[in-house]
């Protein structure tokens, strides 16, 4: 029976093993450390959704510069009511939109502030003091992988880091590899891949901190995930059984030697 019970408690200790504090804790040695903020900037891209309204103090003479609005009819509403929704831009795979009056109007690859500079100038021709409010309506990041919560999520600020939206899928499981965290972004020639470690604040101040419209953040599992799924989904089952096990052994080991 104890030939038995050595070999149990091994397999037990090997799938219950807890991970380091190392390997759990954020932001380790984060003091004196300070995030430059003012770096971040919205760049508009193609596939992008624009709201963009003109306004002066001549209502009438920014009229022909807006999209006319739909009406959006409720069908539960009998009285046959509904609500204007203000048409949006769709940014073209060229990075153009077609603007009223002015035509085609390169956005991609440009700030917002850079595109409501644009706009305005344009516009002054037309309209005395023109204000320009631009917003990009389709803002989302998606978060996969061993997170709590995975799925997409859309962002009305247009400004979001990396632990927000970690945070938005409910934290990391103790399954998540912390120091390894995928970050997949569309650049300009294409998707490409990066790696951040959120263990050490060093990443407070790259580029991925603030995440950009449409990246896609991938957690994967560490190796006490592997461990547990090597035995199969029911780890906690067996572990049940194991440990019970144990006891029964034990209590037969200490009455034999009474």
């Amino acid at each position: 029976m104890k030939k038995i019970v050595l070999p149990i408690l091994i397999c037990t200790l090997l799938l219950t093993s807890c991970a380091s504090r190392e390997g759990l804790a954020y932001y380790q040695n984060i003091e004196n450390t300070t995030i430059d903020a003012k770096r971040f900037v919205t760049t508009v891209k193609p596939d992008d959704l624009l709201m963009i309204l003109v306004t002066s103090l001549d209502p009438l003479a920014t009229q022909p510069f807006n999209l006319t609005t739909n009406m959006s009819v409720d069908p539960s509403n009998q009285a046959g009511g509904g609500q204007m929704q203000q048409q949006l831009y769709l940014v073209d795979q060229n990075g153009m939109i077609d603007f009223p009056v002015l035509g085609k109007i390169k956005v991609s690859d440009r700030t917002k502030d850079v595109v409501v500079d644009d706009l305005q100038t344009k516009i002054s021709k037309y309209v005395k003091n023109p204000i320009v409010n631009l917003r990009i309506m389709n803002y989302k990041v998606t978060v996969q992988g061993e997170v709590r919560n995975p799925g997409t999520h859309k962002i009305t600020s247009e400004r979001i880091t990396l632990p927000e939206a970690l945070s938005l899928s409910g934290d990391l499981t103790v399954y998540g590899k912390r120091d390894n965290i995928l970050v997949m972004r569309e650049e300009s020639d294409g998707v490409k891949t990066y790696r951040v470690d959120i263990t050490k604040p060093d990443f407070m101040n790259s580029d991925f901190y603030y995440l950009k419209q449409n990246d896609v953040v991938y957690v994967e599992p560490n190796k006490v995930a592997f461990n547990a799924s090597a035995v199969g989904p029911n780890i906690s089952i067996y572990l049940s059984a194991i440990s019970l096990l144990l006891t029964t052994v034990a209590i037969i080991l200490t009455n034999s030697k009474k």
